[in-house]
């Protein structure tokens, strides 16, 4: 081996030894004839000295600079009175250099590892020099110790990992595929897995009843902080198992992954809520239970009011008219009132009514707010007992469709929670469930899947009726995130048909798409369930950074291309022939000086 010790484990049990080194220029400081270079590798930093008596190593130091890569050893000694750190582990040493080799050189950097203003095109550019921080070290680490603990948990409890294939057939039921071009087969194309989910029913049937997987999956759609093009997930399928025993499995799993990675000690069990009801309270089916504010219904109390922004949706079927407390609103500034309203229109809301209470026990008359005089004294009444409001609090109106009152306000309580400072605790884990089997799709004109196609209703038996249905499914939030989905999967045939017809899945397509899974289904198909984790989300959260890019060693940017190796990228045109493609005119993409073309 090239070195005798890692860098961040020199301490005091290892004075008047001598240890060999390897690492980076992390700084170098001339003392006037000495010479003090912080030497780092993956554990750590030590303080290594460089004195002329030693003359070859004193010279070659002269030379050396930030980044650099060395070799040395050398005597380790207590540093002197006044100069011992203890912010890091090797504060109280320094190794006094006899022997230096430079195994490589650095030009200057394109940016100093030091500094967190740097903007993220550069360090994404650079990301090989952007994964050198310790904070991006840190958190690859957190990453690597999350997967293991996960790991652990699962072969400790006989699950067989087993990998699925990553280029499959395209069933554009979900989010957007990424195609890939068949050579052998002219004009047709394999589809990148956006999840292993028929891969690991089929697996079911075959028996191996409890399966896990780290798998790599890809999604082409619009993305946010938390979400990438290719992401990674903790992919779970059991068999002979109800919704129960698969919620306690995992919520156990993530209790001991929490446990083992952050010493925090979460619920058990974790607390339930159904979907209803978490849009109810939270207009949200991802609820950050932290923040201590909810909606409360008005539409029974709207519906005979003049004012017909808010008589109009309490009226319709499918609208809602709901409130939400803010306690000791009051101090918030028209300014900030103003911005909030600005932002619940992002959402699709045409306004955001407002009251302030600042004496509650004068009803109309301790109240602040233009909307009062379309308001009757029964109704102000009812909005202070059903909003419990105090002298000092706010109250926030939402009136319009359920999905936009929903959407907007529930938005709007996070931003308001984490604006204010309001976080009651730092974890918060729940499991939502009950969730309705379908949703109708307005610029499809059809039902869609809330979950996926192969989800179990509720109740099997009959008809099943797309606008009541609810489905045996259950998803895993922690601090308004969903950090795991899944349900019990159909295993019955006759069901899996029901629900295609539900959904407008002609026979003849069902088969054409999924006729290898109702074969399947034909041959005694055990009753399963599973679930995903996003490995990413996890790690993100857990890591505390707000973009899941700062967890994943070579992200896409927010366009989805790789500003590091430029791609994508054009292909020559013998690579596209032998795909039998042709390119129609390229468009480019101003941003990231890329060209996106299109297939024909």
């Amino acid at each position: 081996m090239m070195r005798t010790h890692n860098c961040g484990e020199v301490t005091e049990k290892h004075i008047d030894g001598t240890v060999e080194l390897c690492g980076w220029v992390n700084r170098r400081r001339d003392h006037g004839g000495v010479i003090f270079i912080d030497l780092r590798d993956r554990t750590g930093i030590v303080q290594v000295v460089f004195d002329p008596d030693e003359e070859a190593a004193f010279e070659l130091a002269e030379h050396v600079r930030n980044e650099y890569v060395l070799r040395l050893k050398g005597r380790v000694r207590h540093r002197p009175e006044g100069t011992v750190n203890l912010n890091i582990p090797t504060g109280k040493i320094e190794v006094y250099t006899t022997e230096l080799e430079l195994l490589n050189s650095s030009e200057p950097l394109p940016f100093q590892l030091d500094d967190d203003d740097t903007t993220e095109s550069v360090r994404l550019r650079h990301r090989f020099l952007d994964l050198r921080r310790e904070h991006m070290q840190k958190n690859l680490r957190l990453r690597h110790a999350i997967i293991r603990s996960l790991r652990n948990y699962l072969e400790n409890r006989d699950f067989t990992e087993i990998e699925t294939p990553i280029l499959t057939r395209s069933t554009p039921e979900g989010a957007r595929d990424y195609l890939v071009p068949s050579r052998t087969y002219p004009g047709e194309f394999f589809a990148l897995p956006q999840s292993p989910q028929l891969f690991k029913q089929l697996l079911m049937v075959s028996g191996y009843e409890r399966y896990y997987q780290v798998a790599r999956c890809f999604r082409d759609e619009d993305l946010r902080a938390d979400r990438q093009p290719e992401f990674t997930q903790l992919d779970i399928e059991m068999s002979f198992i109800d919704q129960s025993d698969i919620m306690s499995i995992m919520e156990d799993m993530i209790r001991n992954l929490f446990s083992e990675v952050q010493d925090v000690e979460l619920p058990n069990p974790f607390p339930q809520m159904s979907w209803h009801e978490a849009m109810e309270r939270f207009g949200s089916d991802r609820p950050d239970l932290r923040i201590p504010l909810e909606l409360v219904d008005l539409g029974d109390v709207m519906q005979d009011v003049e004012f017909k922004v808010f008589s109009n949706p309490a009226k319709a079927s499918n609208g809602r008219v709901a409130v939400m407390k803010v306690p000791g609103g009051n101090s918030l500034s028209r300014a900030k009132i103003d911005a909030y309203t600005e932002y619940v229109g992002l959402y699709g809301a045409r306004g955001l009514a407002y009251v302030k209470v600042n004496q509650a026990d004068k009803g109309r008359e301790g109240l602040q707010s233009p909307i009062l005089k379309f308001l009757p004294d029964d109704v102000i009444t009812a909005i202070l007992q059903r909003t419990a409001a105090e002298d000092g609090d706010l109250l926030f109106f939402g009136a319009d469709s359920a999905k936009v009152v929903n959407d907007s306000l529930g938005a709007l309580r996070e931003k308001i929670g984490h604006d204010l400072n309001m976080l009651d605790s730092e974890w918060k884990p729940l499991w939502v469930i009950d969730f309705p089997m379908f949703e109708y799709d307005t610029k499809a004109a059809r039902n869609v899947s809330l979950h996926h196609p192969f989800t179990s209703p509720a109740v099997t038996e009959g008809e099943i009726d797309p606008a009541t249905a609810l489905s045996r499914s259950y998803d895993m939030v922690m601090n308004g995130s969903e950090i795991g989905g899944g349900s019990i999967r159909i295993h019955q045939k006759d069901v899996q048909e029901k629900v295609f017809e539900a959904l407008g899945i002609s026979d003849e397509e069902a088969n054409d798409k999924f006729g290898f899974l109702l074969d399947a289904l034909k041959y005694g198909a055990p009753p399963h369930g599973g679930i995903a984790f996003g490995i990413d989300r996890i790690a993100a959260m857990m890591a505390g950074v707000n973009s899941i890019r700062d967890v994943i060693a070579f992200p896409k940017t927010q366009k989805a291309a790789c500003l590091m190796t430029s791609s994508p990228n054009a292909v020559d045109n013998d690579q596209l022939r032998e795909l039998n493609l042709k390119l129609r005119k390229p468009l480019v993409k101003e941003d990231t000086e890329k060209q996106e073309s299109s297939f024909e």
